[in-house]
């Protein structure tokens, strides 16, 4: 990863994936240029995995005891069951 993607704040990164999937969706854009902004796009969608998976491994869950001691755990995301 490059500084400069390092440097691109996650709310950026959204912003920019956004217009370029709206770009793709329109159809009006040539085959060569598609696939420019396709490149682009997956460089955007795991810039922004990254940042997130480093915001996870920082946030921690305060759980609360059976003998009321507070004690700290790494986050752990819920999946849902989409299924149901």
């Amino acid at each position: 990863m490059s500084t400069n993607e390092t440097e691109v704040s996650f709310e950026l990164a959204i912003e920019q994936l956004e217009r370029i999937v709206a770009q793709l969706e329109s159809g009006d854009v040539p085959l060569e240029k598609a696939i420019e902004l396709y490149q682009e796009g997956v460089r955007l969608s795991h810039l922004c995995g990254v940042k997130l998976e480093q915001v996870e491994k920082k946030i921690e869950m305060l759980v609360e005891g059976e003998t009321g001691a507070v004690s700290r755990k790494p986050f752990q995301p819920v999946l849902e069951d989409k299924g149901n």
